[in-house]
């Protein structure tokens, strides 16, 4: 599919990725935090994968989607940060335009979805809270499907439509993409043809993920808030408000820093290439590690099941230590 959109493309075929040209010559200092960041977010998210799995209390609506936002966050680095830990290392930074459009595909079409998880998250603890008597009837196999649905042609389609046009440019000028991974704006800044099409569609992808989802998920906690203050008292209070205000602050980190990353080369904004190449990689690295924290470990739920199966597993050991001693 790629290739065919390839087709009346007769310029650069091959690309250089060089992410923090100014510290370029210290790139091998950058290997160690990355990969640090990188095996926190795969053994956080699938130990919260593997919790929720093995613990049948928590196979409801809420958790169900703690564990897609799981996948999700283990996915996209995924498809960033190995290739980054090969170049910061080996140098190995050349990727073909094809293998560019598939990076730039994968990496923003999970972000969408990423986005429609958390958007599905506060409608969920909207419904529990603010609607208790209705939640087993709105958050049935029905609302998930149509979630599934949604999520496949909302995020699909505009993403399809965002690296078709990108694949229809000609890039006969400079081959070196300043970034880690095949950004968007960071491809499409290197076409020697008109982007005006790429900088609307770039807008439209913001709106449509940024401009309602965030308005939506801030709607639904702002009622949450109201609901849960009215009835609780003291340190209750405080517990909604810190955890609310929690979740808002990752959200926004999500979405502000993408947004910015995603429109800074289209609306001309000055930033340093280093900066928003860090940016660019912070906004999907950062919720994905604090994600198993704040869903995860700050949950209740979850953090007793975590610790009854540490528990569970210890016992096993020594039992096993204990038969092999008599033996």
């Amino acid at each position: 599919m790629i290739e065919d959109l390839l087709g009346a493309n007769i310029s650069h075929t091959e690309f250089l990725l060089v992410g923090f040209p100014e510290v370029y010559k210290y790139r091998r200092l950058l290997f160690l935090p990355f990969f640090l960041i990188y095996i926190l977010v795969v053994v956080g998210n699938s130990l919260l994968l593997l919790v929720i799995r093995n613990t049948e209390s928590l196979h409801s609506p809420m958790y169900i989607l703690v564990s897609a936002l799981a996948v999700v966050d283990i996915i996209v680095p995924t498809a960033i940060i190995p290739a980054m830990l090969l170049g910061f290392l080996f140098d190995l930074n050349e990727i073909s335009l094809a293998g560019c459009l598939t990076q730039m595909f994968v990496t923003h079409f999970f972000s969408s979805v990423e986005s429609t998880i958390l958007l599905a998250m506060a409608l969920d603890r909207f419904v529990a809270i603010c609607k208790p008597l209705h939640y087993t009837e709105i958050m049935n196999s029905s609302m998930f499907l149509k979630l599934l649905l949604f999520t496949l042609i909302r995020s699909g389609t505009i993403m399809f439509a965002l690296v078709a046009l990108a694949a229809s440019l000609s890039f006969c000028e400079s081959n070196v993409i300043h970034h880690c991974y095949c950004d968007h704006m960071a491809l499409v800044s290197l076409a020697c043809d008109s982007i005006a099409k790429n900088n609307a569609m770039g807008l439209a992808v913001i709106i449509c993920f940024v401009g309602i989802d965030i308005s939506v998920i801030f709607f639904s906690y702002v009622k949450i808030l109201h609901v849960v203050l009215g009835a609780a008292a003291g340190e209750d209070r405080w517990k909604a408000f810190h955890t609310c205000g929690t979740h808002l602050m990752v959200m926004m980190c999500f979405y502000f820093v993408g947004s910015i990353t995603f429109l800074s080369r289209n609306l001309h904004i000055p930033i340093p290439i280093d900066i928003n190449t860090f940016l660019g990689v912070m906004y999907i690295v950062f919720p994905a590690s604090v994600n198993p924290i704040i869903y995860g470990a700050r949950t209740k739920e979850i953090r007793n099941a975590l610790v009854k199966m540490l528990k569970l597993n210890m016992n096993k050991v020594s039992i096993i230590k204990v038969s092999s001693i008599k033996i």
